[in-house]
């Protein structure tokens, strides 16, 4: 079936298989957008960011890309000593830890548990050329032609519809990235745009209120979510796919 509909799906979080499964369930030629949270969790952000890239699909950033920008900066530096350095406690426990081993730049200890850097230029420099294309992913995605209860469609990481307003206060970009990426708030009734959102799990994608959170926990299936969502901006038709048992 081919179609020129637009969909939006959530945080896919290295869980490379059950994004090509719901890939496979969408109408071919769709238009396809991320709310970003492309790594990190799952064994397989490489293979994520791969196929996102080739297929030249949107995506704006999430916290988890922020992560692996940040750390970045710094990983050549404390590569080797990656074991020891506290600067990656933060990421690796996020997630980081499964992202590196996803490009081949670490190993797990089999006796002790503990990382070890495997010294590899051409791995690191794919991991670096990927990196330097998530820095170039917006903070969000407005939609020019379609509109949602008379109201602007914005695509963000996460929930940013009660402060858009200081979209235009240069001000305040700094509270307004923290919110794009971090916020767990829910929008309320009056805001002026129609917010599509992941980054805070839900059991289903709700369609019935005034935003769209597409975050259906595809990497939690052990805590009952377990889901990768895509939701069609015109139709509000959902396909979910169940992420499988490993």
């Amino acid at each position: 079936m081919q179609s020129k509909n637009t969909y939006i799906i959530g945080d896919v979080h290295g869980e490379y298989e059950t994004l090509i499964k719901l890939i496979n369930k969408i109408p071919k030629n769709s238009k396809i957008i991320f709310v970003g949270d492309l790594v990190d969790r799952g064994l397989k952000s490489k293979d994520v960011i791969k196929f996102i890239r080739d297929n030249k699909y949107k995506c704006v950033l999430g916290n988890h890309e922020e992560f692996m920008i940040s750390f970045a900066k710094s990983l050549k530096k404390d590569y080797a000593n990656i074991a020891r350095s506290n600067s990656f406690y933060t990421w690796i426990t996020k997630g980081g830890k499964q992202t590196l081993l996803s490009y081949g730049l670490i190993k797990i200890d089999n006796d002790d548990g503990r990382l070890y850097y495997i010294d590899d230029e051409k791995k690191l420099q794919e991991f670096y050329d990927d990196v330097e294309w998530l820095k170039t992913l917006p903070l969000y995605i407005k939609i020019e032609d379609i509109k949602k209860h008379n109201k602007e469609i914005v695509i963000s990481h996460a929930s940013i519809a009660n402060i858009w307003e200081t979209i235009k206060n240069k001000n305040k970009q700094d509270i307004l990235k923290e919110n794009i990426l971090w916020s767990r708030k829910e929008p309320k009734d009056d805001v002026e745009i129609f917010n599509i959102f992941g980054h805070t799990v839900v059991k289903e994608v709700n369609t019935k209120k005034h935003f769209i959170d597409v975050d259906t926990g595809c990497h939690y299936l052990e805590k009952g979510f377990g889901k990768l969502s895509a939701y069609c901006l015109q139709t509000d038709e959902v396909i979910s796919v169940k992420k499988d048992r490993s």
